[in-house]
């Protein structure tokens, strides 16, 4: 086969003597695929000429710069939805300093990604949030200390403006890590003993243990348990506190049992309920996951659920409609809480002081209580 020359292709055929002869590739005519010229990307030029504004404004307003009006600032975002206009992300980097993306740390072992319902529902909603501002996603992983040390290093040289801190518990070292390096932070719940330093955004935990405890005993049971997420966790230790403030002095230290958030916590923590507190006639699980393998132990204890025990969890995450009975839950604004998260990066890259936004969650009743 021969070579091609100026964009046409040779085509090598046999000439019949056993050799072969290159054959000039047919012209195309004036107006077909091949006389195509390229078409033109808009620039900032063209962005500028739609929008009425000068050149320089509208790298200001591209580059994320401040001094721009608010009526020229949305000139110049129509115009770019107008033209079609993309910026030159490795070129603004340049300028800005800045990679124009940020991450998502999940700061647990890599199998509860997958496991762990609650992790893909913030993904994607902060994956959504991020596409909305152009900026892309990275995926980090920080459940062990090699872990954590390859984090470090990968946010301190800049690949990411920023970092979504998913499930930090306390004593985790990478948050003080992470703020070691001045790298901007946002939490997803109150990160323990950090609340002051690093923004965060958070389901109100302490108000849904309250509002669930309040339902049970609104129906009338009287031997409220309570199975726990972990007490280095603000969901553990917030939804226990709403719990206790909602039976007061009819708390009972005995009706309490810790867990970590799994199926099999779940199950061994309603198991050992029902065995040491036969009477227990209702039991307020910290998840979802934690309630199915609760179902799991009142099955198996001869329990019917609600009839002899009800039982309710919190997070609504897909899981507590898919059990039997469905399940009576808190629901967390997942949407809400990524977008949020998302949104706070992007001030505290831009220089903002850390704030602290709580979502109200909510009362859904099922079947199980």
């Amino acid at each position: 086969m021969s070579g091609t020359t100026n964009g046409d292709v040779d085509v090598a055929s046999p000439d019949g003597t056993g050799r072969t002869s290159a054959q000039p590739s047919a012209v195309p005519a004036r107006g077909g695929r091949g006389s195509r010229k390229p078409v033109k990307r808009p620039t900032i030029r063209d962005v500028a000429a739609v929008s009425g504004v000068s050149r320089g404004t509208v790298s200001r307003v591209i580059n994320g710069g401040h001094w721009v009006s608010p009526e020229a600032r949305a000139a110049v975002e129509d115009a770019i939805r107008k033209t079609g206009y993309r910026a030159n992300e490795h070129a603004r980097s340049l300028v800005t300093g800045r990679s124009n993306s940020v991450a998502f740390l999940l700061t647990e072992p890599q199998h509860l990604l997958f496991e762990d319902p609650n992790f893909p529902r913030l993904l994607r909603g902060a994956t959504e949030a991020a596409a909305l501002r152009e900026m892309p996603m990275v995926l980090l992983v920080a459940g062990t200390a090699e872990e954590r040390r390859r984090v470090a290093g990968y946010v301190e040289a800049g690949h990411v403006d920023g970092v979504l801190l998913i499930s930090s518990h306390e004593g985790n070292p990478m948050i003080g890590e992470l703020l070691r390096l001045g790298v901007p932070t946002v939490a997803c719940g109150v990160p323990l003993g950090y609340e002051d330093k690093v923004a965060y955004v958070a389901a109100d935990d302490l108000s849904g243990g309250r509002t669930m405890t309040q339902h049970l005993l609104d129906r009338g049971h009287r031997r409220v348990a309570t199975i726990t997420g972990p007490m280095d966790t603000p969901g553990g230790v917030l939804r226990l506190q709403g719990y206790r403030e909602a039976l007061g002095d009819a708390f009972d230290p005995a009706l309490v049992v810790h867990g970590d958030y799994s199926r099999e916590s779940g199950r061994l923590g309603m198991a050992r309920l029902l065995a040491e507190q036969p009477d227990v006639d209702a039991v307020f699980v910290h998840s979802d996951l934690m309630a199915a393998g609760a179902l799991v132990a009142a099955q198996a204890a001869g329990r019917r659920v609600p009839d002899d025990v009800a039982v309710a969890g919190f997070d609504d995450n897909g899981v507590a409609e898919q059990l039997h009975p469905a399940l009576t839950t808190m629901r967390q604004p997942y949407e809400r809480i990524s977008a949020e998260m998302v949104r706070l990066l992007v001030d505290v890259v831009d220089g903002a002081e850390p704030a602290a936004v709580t979502l109200p969650t909510s009362l859904v009743v099922r079947d199980s209580a």
